[in-house]
Parts: C-alpha cells; structure tokens; sequence
C-alpha cells in the first residue's frame, strides 16, 4: 500500500565474503589445544609432519579447518596426518609461518578465502591450501627419504631398550593392580584412527568373554560413550587432557606414568581429584604401557582397539615413541590380536536358538529314517486319520475367526 509522499526503502544485506570463517583456536602445542576445540573451530598449530593420531584427534572433535604454521608434509618421511584430515572433508592450510600467532588470536573469528588468513577485513597471513592431489604427490616424494629415518628408527630402538632393558627383559617396575588380570583376555582400547568401527565390531566378543577393559588416556571416555566402564585407565601425568572424572573414580585402577625418577607432585592433580593412582615409571608411551601392564597380568589374550603397527605407522610417529612400540610389540608377542581380525576368527558362543536349530534338525532327520521302516509305515498309517483331522480342525477354527 502506497502512501503519497512516502518513500518505502529496503535495505539490502551486504554480500558475504568469501570463503569460509570460523573461531580460531591458537595453540604451538596440539596436544595442548584439543582440549579446547569445539566443533566448527579453526586449529592454529605449530606441527610439522602431522601424524596420524594428532589428525584424527582433530577430526574426532570436529575441527573445520587446520592452520599450520609449519608444512604439513616436509619430505622426510610419508607422515599419514594430511591423509587423515583431507579424506575427512578438513580444509588444510600450511606454510602460514611463526608471525600467524602474533596475528591471530585466541578466541577471535577468521576467515579464509584463496589460502588467505583474515582478521575483520585485515589479512594477517598467508598459507598454501592442501588437498588429496597434493597429498599423494608429496607422501609419494617422502618415500625416497625413508632411509635415514629407518637409521633413526634402529638408533632410538637401542637408546630405548638400554633405558628400559629391567622392564622389557624382566618385567620390573609394572605396578600390581588390584584387577586381576592372570589368565583372563584383556582389551586395551586407544582412541587412534577406526577405533570406533573396531570396538562396534568386537562388542559380541566383549558382552560374552567378560574381559579386563584398559582405556587409555581418551580410549577411556571411548569405553564410556560405548557403554562400558574401563576396569583400568592408563594416562600420562604429563598430559593436560585427562579422562573424566567419573571415569576414573569408577575404574578399579587409575594408572599414571611418569618419566623414571619423578618427584611425587607429578601426580598430585589425580589426588586432588580424589583418585588415587598407581605410579608407572617408564618412557613407554601411554599405549605401550597398557600392553606392558597386560603383558605382566600376564593375561590370556591381549586385543588392541585402536592400535595398527604397520611399517608406515612406525614412520609416521617421527619420535622416539617408535621405538617404544616397537620394542612392546616383541615384548607382547603372540599375546596381541589386532581388534579387526577378532570378528575373522571369534563366531561368539553357542546361543540357545543354535541348540533348538540343531535339536529340529535332529528330529527331522530321526523322523525320515524311521518312516522309511516297515513299522515306521504302519506308525504313519495309523497316525495319519488323527493328524488329518486335527489339521481340519485347526482350519474350521482358523476361518470363524474372520
């Protein structure tokens, strides 16, 4: 409706910029920053050669996009971090350089656009887009470098085995637990790349063997959201990103490692806490722990969820945890059974419908060798007048039901 003399105005809405934006949440440490994280948000990190855990940490917690002030992929080693983050529909940015923390700050909204960081209408910095076709071709270029990192591998394995010789060879310094573990399967679940398809896959396994339950560091919150609470937690005093706390006050043992030597104030945010840990003094990694304290149960079976020990994986670690679970996996031995290969080689238990298939199967059979009998005939003829008239009568009532 028009009135004279007025003038009706629309305001238009300012187009869009373009690209993509989001909370950014700025941190040189990864590990320090995944506790922060919320779904949506931009990691601002310092990680050259990402590996594999750290990307699926990431996605696990929703992380929209990564900004990596170091490149993804330097050419030292085929690091499987960018695989993992790209294959998940992450955008990925690196080269950025040390000045995007001085530049972006915590908490503040960014967007993205052509691999330009900007802040407000300000560009702060610039970074290469990383996608699957430069992905492959850089991992591809990594492999000719393998060969000084298998000569690291073989110097970090003899340092390791020197440190830890009392532990691997003789099994000293693994702390008693009250969940007693001597002859039952243990699971020991780490929250690494297909843990979530893996532990759906042997839960049959879990609901009828009844075995010990080891969550480690976040396999224990995995454990949790399955519905399962872990008999023992495994977790580094180190860490800044512990299990909840309800969790740890219900599992029998709370296991917390610290570098050989610690003082006891390492361990004071878990008494503080109200939980009282066990003290595991050792190098290993939080993981290898878990298989050590098993290994030393000693348990039946030892199944890892989580875990994937291929020669690629070794690589990808780029630290000397490498040799810590290269050196676990020969100490555990024929005790480990990869979680994936559980539902190749466990039907579960006889269930009673597989009693009743095997019983009718039976009868049936019984009843056909017998018929084929002369007094198996005369049976058959003198019950059929009764059958027949029954089925006739089950018929007849059947129909005045409609």
């Amino acid at each position: 409706m028009n009135f004279p003399g007025s003038q009706l105005t629309r305001q238009r809405r300012a187009p869009a910029a373009p690209g993509i934006s989001g909370v950014a949440r700025v941190d040189r440490r990864t590990s320090h920053l995944l506790a922060r994280l919320r779904p949506g948000d931009f990691a601002v990190v310092d990680h050259p050669d990402m590996d594999r855990a750290t990307a699926q940490s990431l996605v696990d917690r929703g992380v929209g996009a990564v900004l990596n002030c170091a490149p993804m992929i330097s050419g030292r080693f085929p690091n499987l971090g960018p695989q993992v983050l790209v294959d998940a529909g992450v955008r990925v940015y690196d080269g950025l350089g040390p000045d995007v923390f001085s530049r972006v700050k915590d908490g503040s909204r960014v967007r993205i656009h052509e691999g330009e960081v900007f802040v407000g209408e300000q560009g702060v910095a610039t970074g290469r887009p990383v996608d699957l076709e430069i992905v492959r071709r850089e991992l591809e270029s990594a492999r000719t470098g393998l060969h000084s990192q298998l000569e690291s591998f073989t110097h970090n394995s003899t340092e390791f085995l020197r440190r830890e010789q009392d532990l691997l060879l003789h099994g000293r310094g693994v702390p008693p637990t009250a969940t007693a573990m001597a002859g039952r399967p243990v699971v020991v679940v780490v929250r690494g790349h297909d843990w979530a398809e893996e532990l759906e896959a042997i839960k049959p396994f879990i609901r009828e063997q009844h075995p010990i339950l080891i969550g480690v560091e976040d396999g224990a919150t995995a454990l949790k959201e399955a519905g399962f609470q872990p008999h023992v937690v495994v977790a580094s005093a180190a860490d800044d990103d512990l299990p909840p706390l309800d969790v740890l006050k219900k599992a029998t043992d709370v296991i917390a490692l610290v570098e050989r030597g610690a003082p006891a104030a390492v361990t004071e945010r878990f008494t503080r806490a109200g939980v009282r840990p066990l003290r595991f003094e050792t190098g290993a990694t939080a993981e290898d722990a878990a298989l050590l304290l098993a290994d030393a149960g000693p348990a039946s079976l030892i199944v890892g969820v989580g875990m994937h020990a291929t020669l690629d994986e070794f690589l990808d670690r780029r630290r000397s945890g490498l040799a810590s679970t290269y050196l676990t996996r020969l100490k555990v031995g024929p005790r480990l059974v990869d979680a994936a290969a559980v539902p190749q080689l466990y039907d579960g238990q006889v269930r009673p419908r597989h009693l009743l298939a095997v019983t009718l199967a039976g009868l049936v059979a019984l009843g056909a060798a017998i018929g084929v009998t002369p007094v198996g005939q005369e049976w058959l003829g003198a019950a059929t007048p009764a059958v027949s008239n029954a089925l006739s009568t089950l018929l007849d009532h059947v129909q005045g039901l409609f």
